[in-house]
């Protein structure tokens, strides 16, 4: 990354990158889990409803799911942008 172009450009695509796992996340776990559990609560997942699963087990593995998918595109970012390891 020789010039400032180059640099913003790269630090763009990595806050956007950020930003929408963090959309995903919330909506998986706040809006799963909390806001729309009444409307998923009739259909059951291992035993128990949707939104309570998504609450408990859910958001974790949707986060487990968004550090792999982050790691994979900033790989991939960097390979771009001539920063790899």
């Amino acid at each position: 990354m020789a010039d400032k172009s180059s640099s913003n450009a790269y630090w763009s695509a990595n806050i956007r990158i950020i930003m929408m796992c963090m959309v995903i996340w919330f909506v998986a776990s706040f809006g799963f889990g909390i806001l729309l559990r009444p409307m998923l609560s009739g259909i059951a997942v291992g035993g128990t409803d949707l939104g309570f699963w998504f609450a408990q087990q859910g958001s974790i593995l949707v986060f487990l799911a968004l550090i792999f998918f982050y790691a994979w595109r900033m790989n991939k970012l960097d390979a771009e942008h001539g920063v790899e390891e």
